[in-house]
């Protein structure tokens, strides 16, 4: 019976230790990317109004540690954020990162010649919560620019 109760303990610690440890980590640059691919699958499947409640809903299925959807259109006005639902709604094309890069005038130009891009500026880590150098992918569909960023370590 000891023995039994000690192996319990020593299997929920490991357990406990290896979510604890997957909690922690980063997302990576595919991850990112395929992401953005799942969204913009949702998007065409469930149309933007359920597509972008979804994507900003923080326990949602488009939200996974540091990984987030952000949707806005093409004069950078946020349609959906998966971390700050305070953004939506909001006209976005005058923000700039702790350095004073304009990123997102920066943005609107890369998605306004490109169809895909990554782009680099610093952003607040939600799982750290410290500004980081970020890298978010981006994608254009129509007149929507879907993103999801890495922070670099």
């Amino acid at each position: 019976m000891k023995k039994a109760m000690v192996l319990a303990f020593i299997g929920l610690f490991l357990i406990l230790g290896y979510c604890i440890s997957f909690a922690g980590e980063a997302g990576t640059k595919d991850e990112a990317v395929a992401m953005v691919k799942k969204a913009i699958d949702y998007i065409k499947a469930n149309g933007n109004d359920k597509a972008f409640a979804e994507f900003s809903n923080p326990k949602g299925q488009f939200v996974d540690r540091d990984l987030y959807i952000v949707v806005y259109d093409m004069n950078m006005k946020c349609l959906a954020h998966g971390q700050k639902k305070s953004m939506v709604g909001k006209e976005l094309m005058d923000f700039k990162d702790v350095d004073g890069k304009e990123y997102m005038k920066e943005r609107a130009a890369l998605m306004k010649a490109n169809k895909t891009a990554w782009q680099e500026y610093k952003f607040m880590n939600p799982v750290s919560k410290k500004i980081e150098p970020k890298e978010m992918y981006l994608e254009r569909v129509g007149d929507l620019v879907i993103g999801c960023g890495v922070y670099k370590k």
